[in-house]
C-alpha cells in the first residue's frame, strides 16, 4: 500500500519545506562561525609593569565572552633575560582589555602573546617599564635628634650681647643684698656685744666689792 506524503514535493508547500530546510542548514554553521576564525591580540603598553593587551574578534571586532586562554612571553633587546610564559587574565571593568598578574621589571622587553582559545591569535610589541622612585621615609628618631640640637644652637648664639646682657649662671641669679638689712645686721650686732660688755663690767664690779667687804672684816 502507497501512502502519500504530507506535503508533495510537487506542490508548493513541499517547495517551501525544502527551501527552509535548506536555509536552515546553511544559517547554523554560518551564525556559529559568524566571529571568524582568528582573533585580534593588540599589545596596548603597560600599566605599573603590568603587560596590557585588547583581544577581540578578528572580522567583527566583538568581545571575546568566554575564557582566553593565551601565554605572554617577554625578551631583553639583547636576549640576556626572559620573562614568562605568564597568563592573561581580564582587566576589571572591561570587555575587551586582558593583562598580566604578574610584573616586568623596569627596562625594555620585547613582549609576544599567544592565544590558543577560544581561536588563534597573535600580537607582539616592544615595551618600556620606567624605573619608580621609592617614596621617602619618615626622619627616624635617632637621625632627627642631631638636627633638633643643631638647631637649638642658633638659638643660644642668637642671644643678645652686649652691655645690657646678663650671663646667666648660678653666681648671678642669686639676690645681691640690701644694704639696710647689712646696716641691720650690724646695729644687732653692736647692740649684743654692748650688752655682754655691761654683764662683765656688772660682774666685774660685784666681785671686787665683795673682796673690799672681806678685808673690812
Amino acid at each position: 500500500m502507497r501512502t502519500r506524503p504530507a506535503f508533495p514535493v510537487r506542490s508548493g508547500l513541499g517547495f517551501l519545506f525544502l527551501f527552509l530546510a535548506q536555509a536552515l542548514a546553511v544559517a547554523v554553521p554560518t551564525a556559529a562561525h559568524a566571529h571568524g576564525d582568528t582573533v585580534k591580540v593588540v599589545v596596548t603598553g603597560q600599566r605599573e609593569g603590568h603587560v596590557t593587551t585588547e583581544i577581540t574578534w578578528e572580522n567583527d571586532g566583538d568581545a571575546i565572552e568566554e575564557a582566553v586562554a593565551a601565554t605572554v612571553n617577554s625578551t631583553s633587546p639583547d636576549g640576556s633575560r626572559t620573562m614568562g610564559p605568564w597568563r592573561l587574565v581580564r582587566d576589571a571593568g572591561t570587555r575587551t582589555g586582558w593583562s598580566t598578574a604578574e610584573v616586568l621589571p623596569p627596562g625594555t622587553w620585547k613582549v609576544s602573546v599567544d592565544v590558543g582559545f577560544p581561536s588563534l591569535g597573535h600580537g607582539e610589541k616592544e615595551i618600556a617599564v620606567p624605573v619608580v622612585d621609592p617614596a621617602p621615609s619618615a626622619a627616624t628618631p635617632s637621625a632627627a635628634a642631631p638636627s633638633a640640637s643643631a638647631s637649638a644652637a642658633p638659638s643660644a648664639s642668637a642671644a643678645p650681647s652686649g652691655p645690657s646682657a646678663a650671663p646667666v649662671s648660678s653666681a648671678s641669679a642669686a639676690p645681691a643684698p640690701d644694704p639696710a638689712d647689712e646696716g641691720e645686721d650690724r646695729t644687732v650686732w653692736w647692740t649684743t656685744a654692748g650688752v655682754a660688755v655691761i654683764a662683765l663690767a656688772g660682774a666685774a664690779a660685784g666681785i671686787l666689792l665683795r673682796r673690799a667687804r672681806a678685808r673690812r672684816r
